[in-house]
């Protein structure tokens, strides 16, 4: 049975639509539009894929153009990548939004590009915020990208791995733009002032400042300096005026999404890692982030069972201790609580000797579930449990002259098993000195 044609899929395609965007003079424009660059070698920070030998730059030789996603962060050039991208394979440019986009849009655009193929004209289609599509929106673009009717460049600032088909991300490369480092920031300033024809009025340790504030964002940046050039300022102002007249927005970080799991990942391995200043840092990049503390103190009294354990059991309650103190005090008192606790399971010695044991007996329970516990260590509330020898010879541990008895707790004919194996350090490093000890001297009692 052969194949429908795709225009079938959605009709007769419409004439194409005309630009009803009223025209903007270029002077009224965002700094941010009128400095977009022109070609790909103005672009700043991604010379990982633009650079020579950069993965990107490397189709651009070859003249190959495939579909592809730019995952990265806000205001590192996604768009401007796509489109100069097309520009430079000779490719139609179209784009749309996944915000504001339907399944109307999704109809036309694809007849649009449908038309130019017929004509022997290739296009380009750009999807900005491509993650917002559903899974029936993603799947509309697979006959298209497959027919080659439309080469996808798909930008998300979310990880595709978790927001994208897996029938879609097949079809696709995907290239991970980075957000903007110092060198970067720095190309965009000085491009930003020449074009302005002035320098910034700021001191140097404000123009650092203005880098921490536009957070890795060039469109922010350059934002940001547009905003200080039409205050008017005479002579240079220091961090604190600077501060005091830019606003610095909200951390770029959503709770339920990948970042937020970054954080707590960041956070938890900073613990683990015995390192308290990193800690505290991202620590408070969580907590000015806007995540709920008690959920961070809940993952905290979960590093001191799984990477601390007995080598410092007073992590574990303080952790719960920090948690009952938000609960009562609430933010930003309470805070504090997370922070002290977080630097004592830093400084503190580091096991997870509890963990694997539990998970090795965990396992053996799975294979021995089938054993009962021997005879020697049963109640015997009946007389018949005690005929039978239910609690036969058993020894309380408490009235042997060494405090232990060394009788087998294992189910009978089981080998034993050795679970635990405390480290030396901390608090564990006792045990491991008395488990040792009593190890010997069960071999002894046995053998009696």
């Amino acid at each position: 049975m052969s194949k429908a044609p795709l225009t079938d899929l959605f009709g007769t395609p419409e004439p194409m639509l005309k630009n009803t965007m009223p025209k903007v003079d270029d002077d009224q424009k965002p700094l941010a539009d009128r400095l977009r660059p022109q070609v790909l070698a103005d672009i700043v920070g991604q010379d990982h894929l633009l650079g020579e030998g950069g993965a990107i730059a490397r189709l651009i030789e070859r003249g190959f153009l495939p579909s592809l996603i730019l995952w990265g962060p806000p205001g590192v050039g996604k768009t401007t990548i796509a489109r100069l991208l097309a520009e430079a394979a000779g490719y139609e440019f179209q784009q749309i939004s996944a915000v504001f986009s339907g399944v109307a849009d999704l109809k036309k655009a694809f007849e649009q590009a449908q038309f130019r193929h017929g004509q022997g004209a290739r296009t380009v289609l750009f999807v900005d915020e491509i993650h917002r599509f559903n899974r029936a929106q993603q799947d509309s673009f697979l006959p298209f990208v497959e027919a080659g009717v439309v080469t996808l460049i798909g930008a998300t600032t979310e990880n595709p791995s978790f927001e994208l088909n897996g029938a879609l991300l097949s079809r696709c490369q995907v290239f991970v733009l980075k957000r903007l480092d110092d060198a970067a920031l720095d190309g965009l300033i000085a491009r930003a002032e020449g074009f302005l024809g002035r320098k910034l009025p700021l001191t140097p340790e404000a123009y650092d400042t203005l880098k921490l504030l536009s957070d890795g964002d060039g469109r922010y940046i350059l934002s940001l300096i547009e905003s200080l050039d039409h205050m008017g300022f005479d002579a240079p102002i220091d961090s604190d005026g600077l501060l005091a007249h830019l606003q610095k927005r909200r951390p770029n970080h959503d709770k339920d999404k990948e970042g937020h799991y970054n954080l707590i990942s960041a956070l938890h391995k900073s613990v683990r890692g015995s390192d308290p200043d990193a800690a505290l840092y991202w620590l408070a990049r969580m907590l000015n982030g806007g995540d709920d503390p008690l959920f961070i103190a809940r993952r905290m009294i979960r590093m001191a069972s799984e990477d601390i354990g007995n080598a410092d059991p007073m992590s574990l309650l303080m952790c719960h201790a920090a948690r009952d103190t938000y609960e009562v005090l609430g933010s930003p008192e309470g805070e504090l609580a997370l922070a002290q606790a977080v630097v004592h399971m830093a400084s503190a010695p580091k096991s997870n000797s509890v963990y694997t044991a539990f998970k090795a007996a965990q396992k053996a329970a799975k294979e021995t579930g089938h054993l009962d516990p021997p005879t020697v260590i049963l109640n015997a509330p009946t007389k018949l449990m005690k005929d039978i020898g239910y609690g036969a010879g058993y020894i309380y541990d408490p009235d042997d002259p060494d405090g232990f008895s060394g009788q087998n707790y294992f189910p009978d004919g089981m080998k034993r098993p050795k679970f635990y194996d405390p480290k030396g350090d901390g608090h564990e490093g006792k045990t491991k000195q008395r488990l040792e000890h009593l190890s010997e001297l069960r071999v002894l009692k046995q053998k009696r």
